[in-house]
């Protein structure tokens, strides 16, 4: 089989560097032997097109970006807000990277799409000024920015949240690019530009988790004016901006008056039994069991001792829960993955002929044009 032999190397060597990785953990990760892989960084060797292939999807990159000349540039690679996220969390998998990648690329089409059309329509971001370093002040505030009502889930704040010029993106549950692999530990991110920021939640089982991560990112963006990235620990930090993030969301989702409607003289001996005394409560609110503990919690009404035992006794429940998410209809994941917003300013530049059927086929996850004409009849209501 005949193999490049232009393969720049030195590109290869700066993608292992950067993913803090040998060229033999690379050759591993990619189903390449280590002597192919070793002739080949040693100037003797050439690659199939294949094997390169495979590369550059590891990396996320394209194959011509190892067949050009000359060094890499870094800032030309990693956008300032990628470089803020590493700095905080440095040790981000290949999965991780790559996601966030594909993520800024995502938010540089929607801004292009939302610029050529110029549409009213299309939301913009305009956040209200909020107190740093009160986040009860902050939540009030926010709850009547965003019009959240009382009965809610993770659709409606996140509608919400979108009307107000917010990309919010869902992961996908099941293998693929736009998942956020199950063992990862990153269960939010951030991405703050002061014109079309970016709100990125990983897909859990739970669905009010994903509630609670969504508005903690939100504390992010509008008190703190940062990219973050959030691991599931970050959720239950009772330190610095994270500590901050928590209060917020825990007051936006179950704010005072909410809880004034628990009674902890009728909270069960066993915390077992702590999922059925919340259950109406935590399903009104669109809220978890563990959002209303820790508000009890905060506010002294609960000892933290019975805190600590119910989360233990949940980790090891749904430890054994685990399942597959089902997969959507193919037409509607871009929806389910990138928003309404997203997905209504792709296909009314299509429609406005800004871009082809082939483009918004690629912006949207790479719909086959049939499915692309389905997820447009489903819009349009027919």
């Amino acid at each position: 089989m005949e193999r490049l032999q232009n393969i720049n190397a030195n590109r290869i060597a700066w993608c292992c560097a950067d993913y803090g990785m040998s060229p033999v953990d690379l050759a591993i990760e990619v189903g390449i032997s280590r002597a192919t892989m070793a002739r080949l960084m040693n100037g003797g060797g050439g690659l199939t097109f294949k094997q390169l292939a495979r590369i550059a999807a590891f990396f996320g990159r394209g194959v011509l970006f190892f067949l050009q000349p000359g060094e890499v540039e870094p800032d030309a690679v990693h956008t300032s807000v990628f470089r803020t996220l590493f700095d905080r969390k440095p040790a981000l998998s290949a999965n991780v990277r790559t996601f966030i990648e594909r993520v800024e690329h995502q938010r540089a089409i929607y801004a292009e799409l939302r610029e050529d059309l110029a549409n009213d329509e299309l939301p913009r971001f305009q956040p209200p000024d909020l107190p740093k370093d009160s986040p009860v002040d902050a939540a009030r505030l926010v709850r009547a920015w965003l019009a959240i009502p009382e009965r809610k889930s993770f659709d409606t704040c996140r509608a919400a949240i979108e009307a107000k010029g917010v990309l919010v993106f869902l992961s996908n549950g099941f293998q693929g690019k736009w998942q956020i692999a199950e063992e990862s530990p990153v269960v939010g991110l951030t991405l703050y530009d002061t014109a079309c920021p970016v709100i990125v939640i990983k897909k859990q089982r739970c669905e009010l988790q994903q509630t609670f991560t969504l508005i903690h990112e939100l504390g992010h963006l509008l008190m703190h004016r940062i990219s973050s990235i959030d691991e599931e620990a970050d959720l239950y930090s009772h330190e610095g901006d994270e500590q901050l993030a928590n209060v917020f969301a825990g007051h936006v989702l179950v704010p005072d008056a909410l809880l004034q409607a628990i009674d902890p003289a009728q909270r069960p001996p066993r915390v077992v039994h702590f999922d059925a005394w919340l259950e109406s409560s935590g399903k009104q609110w669109g809220v978890s069991t563990e959002v209303i503990l820790r508000r009890l919690l905060d506010t002294g009404r609960l000892p933290r001792a019975e805190y600590e035992q119910y989360r233990a006794w949940h980790a090891s429940v749904v430890e054994q829960a685990r399942d597959r998410a089902p997969r959507l209809q193919r037409h509607r994941e871009p929806k389910h993955i990138f928003g309404d917003t997203f997905v209504r300013a792709v296909l009314d530049a299509m429609h406005s002929k800004y871009i082809s059927l082939s483009k918004a086929s690629t912006y949207l996850d790479g719909l086959k044009i049939t499915d692309l004409h389905k997820l447009d009849r489903y819009y349009a209501g027919l």
